[in-house]
């Protein structure tokens, strides 16, 4: 028996799903809202519906506007593949590739938003809905939304490839929301992945967002939310993940690639949780708490920081010198405990240059808790240094993998300025590594071996 609320897009009556997807999407909603018109009748009424997309390439010229709930948009592979590694190699090599562009249910997002747009204006997916109760439940899933290029951004510095601008958005929500969910995603090529505004009960889970100008952001406030076992990597310009006034939040088992201006940014975040994933940068300011973090806890993730290995993107970085800290903590309460953090940096790449560089930098705010980290910094001798040639993968994998010919790096694993008091820090490093006043502070130094 077939099933009014099931919409296959290749199968509906409105457009063509080939050429402009948000048209046919924006006809089924209309056709689901004229169907489910009664939002009381036998304790139910308004089931919502799902929209399928087979595997297929699906141009969206027409945003799609989503103001209903219990509507799941669902296709059959996320169909990631690096547009950056394409765009970074010689287009006579394409020809040779087994595929070139992303696939799987893959929505090609040809929308041009003008620079004095509103911001949700280069929005494949907009979510907006006044009133009471708030939208809840829509869900994303198992599609690829591609942004296909990026564009000059006037700076004439860069390969109009790589500046991760083109004011295209994957999936933008403008209204406070209740559960909505995310799952099994292929975002890549956007310069925001996903914007969130109000988010309450949020899951982000199982994605594959990157080579975006930001991956996630979640603005304005909300609560109870979780960003799990996801793979992320925005751009050198922009957030993998940026949460706003945000209680309650949970980050755990994402594996989050470099390139991102920072890994984790928060601003005003309180009472959270960063615990169990695994970052990688190039740069400094891989997690950064600012504007009054206060109460959260992050433990038991690993931090890398290296030089960017591979040439086409060596140009590259956030701006951000080796003083900044790896670990940026402005606020109060906050724990950092059992974390295991690696920089493993070739002298001539710090910046400023002969600077000692800083791995936990306290800057103001009071209570913080930094204990039992484990900070490991190294230099690479001469051999060491990443090969000139060869693929992404290669240069990438081969300086992860290059252990033999390090040598200790002296730095200083937690700094806390005079503008943060009454800070505990525990067996994070030795006397001579913690730069702090010890009489405002309490202190116990990491025990040196054979001392």
């Amino acid at each position: 028996m077939s099933d009014k609320n099931y919409y296959d897009i290749t199968e509906w009556n409105v457009g063509n799903p080939y050429e402009d997807i948000g048209e046919v999407i924006n006809s089924i909603i209309a056709d689901i809202k004229s169907r489910q018109t009664d939002s009381d009748m036998n304790e139910g009424g308004k089931p919502g519906a799902v929209i399928y997309i087979p595997a297929g390439d699906y141009h969206l010229v027409t945003q799609v506007v989503i103001d209903i709930s219990y509507l799941k948009i669902v296709g059959s592979g996320h169909g990631f593949t690096s547009s950056s590694i394409r765009f970074n190699t010689p287009e006579s090599e394409w020809a040779d590739w087994h595929e070139v562009w992303p696939g799987g249910s893959r929505i090609l997002v040809d929308i041009s938003p003008e620079a004095d747009d509103k911001e949700y204006a280069g929005a494949a997916f907009y979510v907006k809905r006044s009133g009471d109760p708030r939208i809840s439940s829509v869900e994303f899933a198992d599609f690829c939304i591609d942004g296909l290029h990026f564009l000059d951004d006037g700076s004439g510095k860069t390969d109009p490839e790589n500046t991760y601008t083109n004011g295209k958005t994957g999936i933008y929500i403008a209204s406070a929301q209740d559960s909505f969910r995310i799952t099994g995603m292929g975002i890549v090529y956007l310069e925001h992945g996903i914007t969130i505004y109000n988010a309450d009960a949020l899951a982000i889970h199982d994605n594959f967002i990157a080579e975006c100008g930001n991956c996630i952001e979640l603005r304005g406030s909300g609560q109870a939310s979780k960003i799990t076992d996801n793979l992320i990597g925005a751009g050198y310009k922009g957030y993998s993940i940026y949460a706003q006034n945000f209680g309650g939040l949970l980050i755990t088992a994402n594996n989050i690639f470099p390139r991102g201006a920072s890994s984790v940014h928060f601003a005003g975040v309180v009472r959270s949780t960063i615990t169990s994933n695994r970052f990688h940068s190039f740069y400094p300011g891989m997690l950064v708490f600012q504007e009054n973090c206060s109460e959260n806890l992050v433990s038991s993730n690993h931090f890398l920081r290296d030089h960017e290995p591979w040439p086409p993107m060596q140009a590259y970085d956030n701006g951000l010198d080796d003083l900044y800290g790896l670990l940026y903590i402005s606020g109060n309460n906050n724990s950092v405990i059992a974390n295991h953090i690696s920089e493993t940096i070739d002298t001539q790449y710090i910046m400023p240059s002969d600077a000692t560089p800083v791995i936990i930098h306290v800057v103001s705010g009071n209570g913080n808790y930094i204990s039992d980290n484990h900070i490991v910094a190294t230099t690479e001798a001469s051999e060491a240094q990443a090969v000139e040639t060869g693929s992404c993968f290669s240069a990438q994998v081969g300086a992860l993998l290059t252990t033999d010919k390090l040598e200790t790096l002296a730095v200083t694993t937690v700094l806390v300025e005079r503008e943060s008091l009454q800070n505990t820090i525990l067996d994070s490093g030795s006397d001579v590594q913690v730069v702090m006043d010890k009489t405002v502070n309490a202190f116990r130094a990491t025990p040196t071996p054979g001392i």
